[in-house]
């Protein structure tokens, strides 16, 4: 399509065009009353497969509709030689010859009048609206011409940040929010309208911390101020020891959360546990757990917010049972799955076959004891479990290295409760063992995950290294609750839709080096689609996708590749 627009909008500009297009929008796009949602829900269905979905767009020139993802608009199109469709979800235009949804100015005024009536009918205001500078801007654009202009090999926005004394933990989550594209946008647009007292917003100083990154100052920033407030609004975070970066993250966006809600997204959400401020839009996603009685098989359902998945890792107390017993394995995010050995009796289980067999042995168990004389001893062992801890290291471990998707698919596994965990059945109207299962009931912009890597307990405080291998790209759907019906045997069914909007990109990762004593954090950012560089503090080095995935990795902070209007 050239710079003039499209040339093939002309054809259809001719009689009563411009009323023919309002009464497509009032009726089958913005649909305003309720008498016209009914019509477009009874109406709008593909007239060669009898769809509701599949992106239906309506042909400009006769009463025609069809699904853009099959393509049965474009035979249409072809066949009749009509030209122009409507999107009927989102009013734009598409044009089949210039091949490309297009613009038209005296079109997208209809549009935007129409859309403004359904608002109104609707109730709702206008939800949002597009920038028109006025004439004092226009006359300061005018004034200064220069402009910033961001190529492939532009650094705007990458920053150094000092450490203030053990901040790197701060630093860290500091360079991962300003690389979160969303809030950079809000952010650099002076969308926050400060209602506290001065000098004590966090917003404020994240505003005036993103001025900074994307200035185009290349010294390294000293982020005192930031580190005041969060000592001010988190005080456990207070001092100058080393302190949790995933601990800090969840502060951060919780005191960045409770001080956006001056703003207009987040007044207009009377509910509190239902904010629609900037961080809840970006960050908050809906678990959904269901608790099912194993008696009668009643499901009592829950849904809470979450701004992280915290995910267990192998090596850890946590038992890690095998993904796919008896399997073949499966391939999921690009990732081949065979049943991972991650308990001792995972890794005996290969190596049952060298094992001598004893006279009607039937058990694992059995096969050993007839090897135990030949085990290293640890000191004061009594048990068989005691005489094999030292030997685990030279049991050979099952194929394939522990992956992101392992994690996720043990954490959205169902869980049996237990005799010790009844749960009181509002069918059976008695207390019932159960099952547990968690899966993703609505998915965030921003999906952030937490590798527990710091295990903590009464009698242990160690970090788990176990690697775990992550993708630059990852399909969330086969943990989302919708997709339950197509789980079979713990194996999930992959979606083929090209416009899938439950796939993410990863974008930033925190990396921990060290003990849990002494150590350091880093983070990889993506500047662009295919750069990364590496943030220690105040250096910053370039990086390839290998240094990126060949890392530890702690959190791992993923964004959505599709979003939309809702």
């Amino acid at each position: 399509m050239g710079p003039a627009g499209c040339p093939h909008v002309n054809g259809f500009k001719v009689d009563n065009w411009k009323q023919n297009l309002r009464v497509i929008y009032q009726c089958f796009v913005w649909s305003g009353s309720a008498e016209t949602r009914k019509r477009k829900a009874k109406s709008c269905v593909c007239h060669m497969c009898g769809a509701h979905l599949n992106r239906l767009h309506s042909c400009l020139y006769c009463v025609f509709f069809g699904c853009f993802t099959k393509k049965h608009i474009h035979e249409h199109a072809k066949n009749k030689r009509h030209n122009l469709a409507i999107d009927l979800l989102y009013g734009g235009i598409y044009c089949f010859v210039c091949q490309d949804y297009i613009y038209d100015k005296d079109m997208e005024q209809i549009a935007k009048e129409e859309q403004r009536k359904a608002w109104k009918l609707q109730g709702v205001g206008e939800k949002y609206s597009t920038w028109e500078p006025t004439k004092r801007e226009l006359e300061l654009l005018r004034h200064n011409p220069k402009r910033r202009k961001m190529t492939t090999n532009c650094t705007i926005g990458l920053r150094g940040l000092i450490n203030l004394g053990n901040t790197c933990f701060m630093n860290c989550i500091v360079q991962a929010l300003t690389h979160t594209p969303l809030l950079r946008d809000f952010f650099l647009s002076d969308r926050h309208k400060c209602e506290m007292q001065s000098n004590s917003c966090l917003v404020c100083e994240m505003s005036q911390l993103f001025q900074e990154f994307y200035s185009g100052h290349r010294s390294p920033h000293i982020p005192f101020r930031l580190l005041h407030l969060v000592w001010t609004h988190a005080r456990h975070l207070a001092g100058y020891e080393q302190q949790d970066a995933h601990e800090f993250l969840i502060a951060a966006l919780d005191v960045l959360h409770r001080h956006c809600k001056g703003d207009d997204n987040g007044k207009k959400a009377n509910n509190p546990n239902n904010c629609n401020c900037i961080i809840d839009q970006i960050f908050t996603g809906g678990l959904q757990s269901d608790v099912t009685c194993q008696v009668c098989h009643g499901v009592s359902t829950t849904i809470d917010p979450f701004w992280d998945i915290s995910l267990d890792l192998p090596g850890s107390s946590t038992p890690f049972w095998p993904l796919s017993p008896g399997g073949d394995g499966s391939t999921l995010n690009g990732e081949s799955h065979l049943s991972g050995a991650t308990t001792l009796t995972d890794c005996l289980r290969r190596y049952l076959i060298t094992l001598p067999l004893s006279q009607g042995a039937t058990t694992l168990t059995d096969c050993l004891r007839r090897y135990l004389i030949t085990l290293p001893l640890s000191q004061g062992a009594t048990t068989l479990t005691d005489c094999l801890r030292r030997y685990l290291i030279t049991l050979p471990l099952s194929q394939g290295a522990t992956t992101l998707t392992d994690c996720l698919r043990r954490f959205t596994r169902p869980e049996h409760l237990g005799s010790g965990a009844k749960i009181k059945c509002s069918g059976c109207h008695s207390y019932q063992e159960s099952t547990k299962q968690l899966t993703m009931k609505k998915l965030p912009i921003v999906a952030c995950f937490h590798l527990k890597r710091f295990e903590h307990s009464a009698k242990l405080r160690r970090k788990i290294i176990t690697y775990v291998s992550f993708p630059l790209e990852l399909d969330m759907t086969p943990f989302m609750a919708s997709s339950k019906e197509n789980r079979i045997n713990g194996q999930y069914q992959q979606s083929v839709d090209v416009f899938n909007d439950n796939k993410y990109s990863l974008f930033a990762v925190v990396n921990h080096q060290g003990t849990l004593e002494s150590g350091h954090y880093t983070t990889f950012i993506r500047q662009h689609m295919d750069q990364w560089f590496k943030c220690d503090d105040a250096i910053i080095t370039k990086a390839s996708n290998k240094d990126v995935l060949d890392s530890e990795g702690y959190l791992l902070f993923y964004h959505k590749q599709f979003l939309e209007y809702e």
